[in-house]
């Protein structure tokens, strides 16, 4: 079942991720050439973008590094990969499949924008190594499993003994302690050197 919602997560996941990229990409640019041209700024107009990037940067995160399935960072990667990998082969083709002027509530999506300047194929990149990490690929534990309590000795504790408390009652001797073994101490040499 994990490997399911996964799925659906990274087929989700990444067309969302490359809309937030390219509104979030294009108003910012857009911003700055504004603050250049005017020669002033005011940060509070940088906000939108950063919210779209800072959104696009967190659900690549949540497939990317947490502990679900590989499948979904695998199949997110691909589809980001895959248009900027199409390029190679037909890049007229692929640039006019993609739409360039889509509009929502007064924000502007160039989708073209990842593509060309190859921020898909990084963030696809991303993706495809995160299904590489060897947790992801182990199943949760199960709790009702039973544990195997070889090599643990008499641990966890019997019921009347203080889990904390030492198993013998012998006391335990001091370490030896050499002063010539010590970075400090001054040998006879040194002694005489150091009272002048």
């Amino acid at each position: 079942m994990r490997h399911l919602w996964s799925l659906l997560a990274g087929v989700v996941i990444a067309p969302l991720t490359w809309v937030l990229v390219a509104a979030g990409q294009h108003g910012s640019s857009h911003v700055v050439s504004e603050w250049v041209k005017n020669d002033s700024y005011a940060w509070a107009n940088l906000l939108g973008p950063a919210v779209y990037l800072a959104a696009a940067g967190l659900l690549l995160g949540l497939i990317a590094t947490l502990r679900f399935s590989p499948l979904g960072p695998m199949v997110g990667g691909l589809l980001l990969v895959g248009p900027y990998a199409g390029m190679f082969a037909a890049p007229f083709v692929v640039r006019e499949t993609i739409p360039d002027n889509w509009e929502f509530r007064n924000v502007d999506l160039p989708l073209r924008l990842p593509l060309e300047n190859g921020t898909l194929l990084l963030l696809g990149g991303l993706l495809l190594m995160a299904t590489f990490s060897i947790q992801r690929w182990r199943r949760w534990p199960n709790p009702d499993a039973p544990v195997d309590k070889r090599g643990l000795g008499d641990w966890p504790p019997e019921s009347g003994q203080d889990s904390l408390s030492p198993t013998t009652t012998e006391p335990a001797l001091p370490l030896p302690r050499r002063e010539t073994d010590s970075p400090w101490a001054t040998s006879p040499s040194m002694a005489g050197r150091n009272s002048i």
